[in-house]
């Protein structure tokens, strides 16, 4: 897979160890990247890098092979953009704005916007100045994607949606996926991102902490369980046969393992000889592996 955006050593200083520090990542040919960080983290400043709207101090962000400070006007032919700020052009309504956008994109054929109208439940007809930031939202994501752009870069895009419009959000950036679209998207949702990217990069204080592949978390070839016994004798006794025992409550005669896919009906068979009070499977997830990365890195430094 080729490189649509590559981001090397990317830094924008504003003191007090805000900003972005030495920042690395690409992003492949038709991907979906997340970008998972608390506020503050250095999302935005990245994004806004890669846009060309603000000057690194070092390194440099590309898009196409193209330098996105220097050529912004290239590269931005390219791309569409939801920012975590919108700020609209001083327009009546959002028919207006749409239809001012369109004529900006070239684009005639305004059926992609009205399907996504459709699909997000939007009244364009609304004030611009009288819009809910929901209202808002919406609006932004139709002008970035109504003209089928190659790359989406997505800040917050489901910030103000409602739970069944943020599902809407998600199906519309699946069908955006499979079409060969190439996707970055910041989140503060870890579910979110779980949901939909195929890697996510993890930032904090202005640092790429890890990249993960998001295979290593869906076909993770162990298994977490925790088990509990009715009594303390069964309790004792399991801890012997030599299981991975990556906790231990002994006050509720409690355990919790680690084990291989493969090995889950030698586990099950053993219980048999066991009097269980309930066996469940802790689910393993992006929030988990990141806050285990998170207590390694910080450690570490």
């Amino acid at each position: 897979m080729s490189n649509v955006i590559e981001v090397k050593n990317l830094t924008k200083d504003y003191g007090e160890s805000k900003g972005i520090f030495d920042i690395n990542f690409d992003l492949r040919k038709g991907e979906i990247l997340g970008f998972v960080g608390a506020n503050g983290a250095g999302k935005t400043t990245t994004i806004r890098s890669i846009m060309g709207f603000i000057k690194p101090d070092k390194g440099n962000a590309f898009v196409y092979g193209i330098d996105s400070w220097k050529d912004a006007e290239k590269t931005k032919k390219y791309i569409g953009y939801v920012p975590g700020e919108i700020a609209f052009p001083d327009l009546k309504t959002g028919t207006e704005f749409l239809k001012s956008q369109a004529e900006f994109l070239t684009v005639k054929d305004m059926s992609k916007a009205n399907y996504l109208i459709d699909k997000l439940q939007l009244d364009p007809r609304a004030s611009l100045k009288r819009m809910s930031k929901g209202m808002k939202q919406k609006t932004a994501i139709v002008a970035a994607m109504m003209n089928s752009p190659d790359i989406l870069l997505l800040d917050e895009p489901t910030t103000g949606l409602d739970p069944l419009m943020r599902v809407s959000f998600l199906d519309i950036l699946e069908e955006e996926h499979k079409r060969g679209a190439t996707i970055l998207i910041s989140s503060h949702l870890y579910e979110e991102l779980e949901k939909i990217c195929d890697r996510v990069a993890l930032i904090d204080k202005g640092h790429i902490i890890s990249i993960i592949d998001m295979n290593e978390i869906r076909n993770r070839p162990v298994i977490d369980y925790k088990i509990e016994f009715k009594n303390n004798t069964d309790y004792k006794s399991f801890k012997n046969l030599g299981y991975n025992i990556i906790r231990d409550q002994e006050k509720y005669n409690q355990v919790t393992i680690q084990i291989e896919k493969e090995k889950t009906k030698e586990l099950f068979k053993n219980l048999t000889n066991y009097k269980v009070k309930f066996i469940t499977e802790v689910k393993y997830n992006l929030e988990k592996k990141f806050n285990e990365i998170i207590k390694d890195y910080v450690k570490e430094n």
